[in-house]
């Protein structure tokens, strides 16, 4: 029989499953990106490489099949992906001032990785997620991992709370609002759906509330930066942070998977079923599982 280390890539017992497994991972997905959109070299290189502004979801739910095969897939699977995000981005470029500059600079996958992953952690604790601050290092130390399959070296990730700190200290005098900034905020907030959800615009402004509270959990200095919405109250936004993880982490899991591309849809049923066969209790899905009481001795 498989051990555990060869159908998962993250155990279920670790920090990355507790966040990961938070619906809140949503709200953390697009404040990450309002985030990433604020170093220029980035923001261009999304906007010159990508077809976001045609298919922003389509973004959000390619990384999502990322995270989820970095967590819950195979280590093959996980180093599949990895290598097709490295070969993608090894054939693109930037023009940037003058020059030109390669997708794949550590600097610019540095930044991309802690924008991301530093979203998540904030964005699904202050939902209401109990993590301690060492099981938060936990988390940013495991997702070294993950930044590894992007090619970073996992020693030149920041692994901790407080190395997080200091990098968000060291990078932003480099960071600043250029037109596409601000316009990927502005799309964020109000976007344009895509031909095949065209049908769905009707309750388009069922979704601005959602992108606000995605702006507004972004750090005060990224706001001051932006200035997009007026400042609203802090304690307003946390509680509006935990009515949607109430209500998103109340949804069965195969109807919050809905959500998901097809084909991560299928990764998620296979590694379910592999881990019902080495013996965990799978009746309640992967999100079950994030409750210690559940942990098979498997």
């Amino acid at each position: 029989m498989a051990s555990i280390d060869e159908i998962v890539v993250q155990r279920p017992q670790s920090a990355t499953w507790q966040v990961h497994l938070d619906r809140c991972m949503w709200v953390g997905g697009v404040r990450g990106l309002m985030l990433q959109a604020l170093h220029p070299l980035a923001m261009r290189g999304v906007w010159q490489n990508s077809n976001f502004q045609e298919d922003p979801f389509g973004r959000l739910r390619r990384t999502a099949d990322f995270v989820g095969r970095t967590t819950f897939g195979t280590p093959a699977e996980a180093e599949a992906i990895g290598r097709r995000v490295r070969d993608i981005h090894r054939s693109l470029r930037i023009a940037h001032e003058g020059r030109t500059h390669r997708v794949d600079d550590p600097e610019l996958l540095l930044w991309v990785h802690c924008a991301e992953v530093s979203s998540y952690l904030e964005v699904v604790r202050r939902g209401g997620l109990a993590l301690t601050d060492r099981q938060a290092d936990q988390y940013l130390h495991e997702q070294r991992r993950s930044a590894a399959y992007v090619g970073l070296h996992p020693e030149d990730v920041p692994g901790s709370q407080a190395e997080m700190a200091d990098y968000f200290k060291e990078i932003r005098p480099k960071l600043r609002v250029i037109d596409e900034s601000a316009a990927t905020v502005r799309f964020l907030l109000w976007p344009r759906l895509p031909k095949e959800m065209r049908m769905l615009s009707p309750g388009k402004p069922v979704y601005f509330p959602f992108g606000a509270l995605c702006y507004y959990t972004l750090p005060s200095w990224a706001r001051g930066m932006y200035r997009a919405l007026p400042e609203a109250p802090q304690a307003a936004v946390t509680a509006g942070l935990r009515a949607f993880s109430l209500a998103a982490n109340a949804l069965p899991e195969p109807v919050h998977d809905r959500a998901f591309m097809p084909s991560t849809r299928r990764m998620l049923t296979a590694s379910r079923d592999r881990l019902g066969v080495l013996g965990y209790d799978v009746r309640k899905g992967l999100k079950g599982l994030t409750d210690p009481r559940r942990w098979a001795a498997a």
